[in-house]
């Protein structure tokens, strides 16, 4: 029963680290010494923003055309981290500028922001309600509460990638991968330890007859 009560936490935690991996691929090859590498007779600079970003953006590609190929379909989530990757990678490759990238990340955490905010005026359900509300029974008043508490994590998360972005030249792609990585990490944490202490009130409260 106790490991049935997690499992929506962590697949929330897996499609979250999912979205890790054309990152992580990125940091890698931002890392790299530039260097000249032959495919197919043709000569690739590897290394570097400019080719972490076309990494990145293939990467992207292949995660999520692989995720729909196995489940015939995107979350909407998802349908916006990748098509946020097309168009703000695409214009740092197509303008050369870095610039572009750095604005991908908080315009997606504030799009979510967005999304979940509207939830509560449109529809009968905050957005965490329904995502998670067919595997977890809580009482309404804290659905409303963690729907506000991912509003904050986003709104933050934004906040934090323009700030280091544009202040922290130099730092800005460890923060973007792994910055972001350590504060989802925190909120999935408290958010579990959150859930811990009222799944319980919900399995027991009954339904309005």
């Amino acid at each position: 029963m106790l490991l049935c009560r997690h499992i929506p936490l962590l697949a929330a935690a897996v499609k979250q680290f999912i979205d890790f991996i054309p990152l992580v691929l990125f940091f890698i090859v931002y890392k790299l010494e530039p260097r000249a590498i032959e495919l197919a007779g043709n000569t690739y600079m590897l290394g570097g923003i400019f080719s972490a970003t076309a990494v990145l953006i293939i990467s992207s590609v292949i995660v999520y055309g692989t995720i729909f190929l196995l489940q015939r379909r995107l979350e909407k989530g998802q349908w916006l981290t990748l098509v946020a990757c097309l168009v703000f990678g695409g214009m740092t490759l197509a303008f050369h500028s870095e610039t572009f990238l750095k604005w991908k990340a908080p315009v997606v955490n504030w799009l979510f922001a967005l999304a979940f905010a509207g939830s509560h005026f449109i529809g009968d359900k905050p957005l965490i309600q329904r995502v998670m509300g067919h595997a977890l029974s809580l009482p309404q008043p804290i659905w409303v509460r963690l729907n506000l508490a991912w509003i904050a994590f986003f709104l933050v998360c934004g906040c934090a990638n323009l700030f280091v972005a544009f202040t922290f030249h130099e730092f800005w792609v460890d923060f973007k991968v792994f910055g972001s990585l350590g504060m989802t990490v925190l909120f999935l944490v408290g958010q579990g330890v959150y859930l811990a202490r009222h799944i319980h009130d919900g399995e027991t409260e009954k339904p309005q007859q």
